[in-house]
């Protein structure tokens, strides 16, 4: 059993030894490091290649930021590997942690992705992402944060795995369709999970595979008007793209209640017009940009748990 690790940088030249160094310990289950490089200019490529590895390591140079969906899906078009495990570069990898992803994916067909435990950098006890929850204000909210990594020791289901470190499969991928180019970054792995549950797979969180995570390394700040804008205009296109429309009749209230909030929230934090903006932006694109998902009766009893899934979370999001 062999996997590709697919991971796409830019300007991330100061995390690749550790990166690299970290793979190490899992090189006889890697079959090959795809790393795709968005046009940097801070040496990334350079040091890539004066380098020697323990496993094959494929650079794929882009002319330009092409982003991180289209950068990851040309990784997974380029694997041999039916298990791609997508990876980002500000990530250090606990040994044995691939082997835990793909035993697990092994185990049943009905998996779609898995998650790794992914640990806080900075304080290692402590959870930055163990799966990410969708719910009818059409927000998504990272489980765990800040939680106790002893909190989290079983395998669980979540309802999509974060694609900073995310084990898929490349037969599923192709039949689901893999990461929308887009998206450009941020929510394409939330609009890749509602699509894999439509069509009846599961996402899981293995607890025994730990990476360790910078987090922000990219685009600097937790807040900044790129990644309000995008993260607004992708929201509205997977709603738009994925609920069917009885679902968007059914959950209107709830989505605009969301979209309001979220609105108020960057207002306070001095975003409120860049919000406003990717909202308008995904508005008017929608039907230029994005092809929606095609309505299917067989899948209709998965729209149903859908559905309920996104009450629960919404229960679970009020209750705190």
């Amino acid at each position: 059993m062999k996997v590709s690790v697919v991971t796409p940088n830019y300007n991330g030249e100061r995390f690749l030894k550790a990166f690299f160094e970290s793979l190490n310990d899992d090189s006889e289950i890697i079959g090959e490091v795809i790393i795709v490089d968005n046009a940097s200019t801070d040496g990334s490529r350079e040091y890539i290649k004066n380098n020697s590895f323990n496993f094959p390591v494929k650079l794929i140079e882009n002319s330009q930021n092409v982003g991180f969906s289209p950068a990851v899906n040309q990784g997974i078009r380029k694997a041999q590997y039916e298990y791609i495990f997508s990876l980002n570069n500000d990530t250090e990898v606990k040994k044995g942690s691939i082997k835990a992803l793909a035993d697990l994916m092994s185990s049943d067909d009905s998996i779609f992705s898995i998650q790794a435990k992914m640990l806080q950098y900075d304080n290692k006890e402590l959870i930055d992402d163990v799966g990410d929850e969708y719910n009818l204000l059409a927000w998504t909210k990272k489980t765990g944060e800040n939680h106790k990594s002893e909190e989290y020791t079983e395998v669980c289901e979540i309802f999509s795995a974060c694609a900073g470190a995310a084990m898929y499969r490349k037969s599923l991928l192709n039949e689901v369709g893999m990461f929308d180019d887009n998206f450009f970054a941020y929510m394409e792995d939330v609009d890749l999970a509602i699509r894999s549950r439509i069509y009846g797979y599961r996402n899981l969180m293995c607890p025994d595979a730990v990476v360790y995570h910078i987090g922000s390394a990219t685009t600097g700040s937790r807040y900044n008007e790129f990644k309000v804008r995008l993260a607004a205009r992708n929201n509205v296109w997977v709603v738009y793209k994925n609920l069917p429309i009885p679902m968007k009749i059914l959950n209107f209230i709830f989505l605009f209640l969301g979209f309001f909030i979220k609105y108020m929230f960057f207002v306070r934090k001095g975003f409120g017009s860049t919000y406003l903006s990717g909202i308008r932006e995904g508005l008017s694109t929608r039907g230029e940009k994005i092809d929606k998902v095609k309505f299917e009766s067989r899948n209709t009893k998965n729209y149903f748990r859908i559905e309920y899934r996104l009450i629960i979370n919404t229960f679970k999001f009020l209750k705190k």
